[in-house]
């Protein structure tokens, strides 16, 4: 007798609930209806994930930099707001949650999640910790001096962190994790981790793990799936921005996927919203790199199935590279913003003058002078466009001066002058706001796979170390 052929896994629905950290925390409460909803009309073994993408490079610096100060945080600011409202939902209806949100410290992010359930009146959800990714340890920071060598020398270094994959999401996963939370995983691994998960793909599999990583391309930045970041009135009109709803992908067995967005909300998902987040950030269509895949969409398709559901297909996958992306972020001095608005006849000639005056009183610092009414998003940091321009005469200007240095003294000096400039002229000028900020740079790299020891750890709801 033939062997019974095993049936193929349901489509995977993969719902995503923030695309940057400090996104909307109101976006998660209508996926996760929607994921109910469909789940109870879906076919029997169909599975749900939310996913929270919260990390970008500064905001890991930054979440480094609050461990410091407090060795319990450290972790997604808005975790609370984000996950309170839905968490009771999600555990009850089996959708389980994969996220970055645990930023620099996913081990107190966590234990925050855990005691969240019991103030929930939950049983204690199994929650795994990602880890691997925070290269901080003496030896990684000599393996990092062989790359950068004396790009290093003198650097107060903030955090250093590897892009890592989906496979240890998916090992946590299939260990039982309801939830599981991350520091840096690369974005589009949030959806491939499920997906291998789910469907029990090799870590080979590049194929599928390339259409998957599409899919978790489509939902990592939100909203802008979704018509936000598309929008643009009179030439792209979007219906209901106010209320914009985020994306949820449904993945099938062979990679390919379909998006579509939360019931009830605004915004729209056509084939051209896809197609523009599709190339976001991508260099390279024919070689997209992440640490699970090098995804290929040179031939890619989409394909309009109805209201707000768009099929992607023809995505290709070739071998990962063999090593993993770093970046080590760094403190880079100080920025110091000042301003000061100009209006009525002459606004625009009285603030080009002060800017005179500033640059004249600041001797040793390199001035970023913007026009904002008149010239400031097609300046440039060197003035040129600015002396190039002749004065068109605009009514309502705000100045804005901004300068770095490495001496916090030297860099207060720029908020003094302003502040300076109430009294002593040009005529008029009023709003004086001045800031100082602690800069952060960035330098990058790439290590070896075999010197990034990636794991995970299951820990069942606050018996956390």
């Amino acid at each position: 007798m033939p062997s019974p052929v095993t049936p193929s896994p349901p489509p995977l629905l993969v719902g995503c609930a923030a695309g940057f950290s400090g996104d909307r925390t109101d976006a998660a409460g209508p996926v996760v209806d929607t994921l109910i909803a469909r789940l109870a009309s879906g076919p029997a073994g169909q599975r749900a994930f939310l996913i929270f993408e919260t990390l970008a490079e500064r905001t890991l610096a930054l979440a480094q930099l609050r461990r410091r100060a407090d060795p319990d945080s450290g972790y997604e600011p808005l975790l609370d707001a984000m996950l309170r409202p839905v968490l009771a939902r999600c555990l009850a209806h089996g959708i389980r949650i994969v996220s970055n949100f645990g930023a620099a410290n996913p081990r107190a992010a966590a234990r925050h999640i855990a005691r969240m359930a019991v103030e929930l009146q939950q049983p204690p959800p199994c929650i795994a910790v990602v880890e691997g990714d925070d290269l901080s340890s003496p030896e990684q920071r000599a393996l990092l001096r062989e790359q950068l060598g004396a790009q290093l020398d003198g650097l107060r270094i903030v955090s250093a962190n590897a892009y890592i994959g989906a496979e240890p999401i998916a090992a946590a996963l299939d260990a039982g994790a309801q939830i599981v939370v991350c520091g840096r995983v690369a974005d589009p691994s949030l959806t491939v981790g499920p997906a291998m998960s789910h469907f029990g793909w090799r870590a080979d599999d590049w194929t599928v793990l390339g259409r998957a990583t599409m899919a978790g391309h489509l939902l990592e930045c939100g909203a802008q799936v979704c018509g936000g970041y598309f929008a643009d009135p009179g030439f792209k009109d979007v219906p209901g921005l106010a209320n914009v709803g985020f994306p949820i992908a449904e993945i099938e067995n062979d990679g390919r996927c379909t998006i579509g967005k939360a019931d009830n909300s605004g915004g729209l998902v056509t084939e051209a919203t896809v197609k523009e987040q599709l190339l976001y950030e991508v260099h390279e269509p024919a070689a997209y790199l992440t640490p699970d895949v090098v995804a290929d969409i040179a031939d890619a398709e989409v394909e309009l199935l109805g209201a707000d559901r768009v099929r992607l297909s023809g995505v290709r996958g070739h071998a990962r590279p063999t090593h993993y992306k770093v970046n080590v972020c760094h403190e880079g001095g100080w920025l110091a913003e000042g301003e000061i608005s100009y209006a009525g006849p002459r606004a625009e000639a009285r603030a080009r003058l002060a800017a005179d005056v500033l640059r004249s009183r600041l001797v040793g610092l390199s001035l970023r002078v913007d026009l904002i009414g008149s010239l400031s998003i097609f300046g440039d940091d060197a003035g040129r466009a600015l002396a190039e321009l002749p004065d068109a005469g605009h009514r309502d200007v705000r100045l804005r001066v901004a300068a770095t240095h490495a001496d916090r003294a030297e860099a207060e000096r720029l908020g003094r002058e302003v502040t300076a400039l109430y009294t002593c002229g040009p005529a008029g000028g009023g709003g004086v706001r001045t800031t100082l900020t602690p800069r952060l740079s960035t330098l990058s790299c790439l290590l070896p796979r075999k010197a990034v020891p990636v794991r995970f750890e299951i820990v069942s709801g606050g018996n956390l170390p």
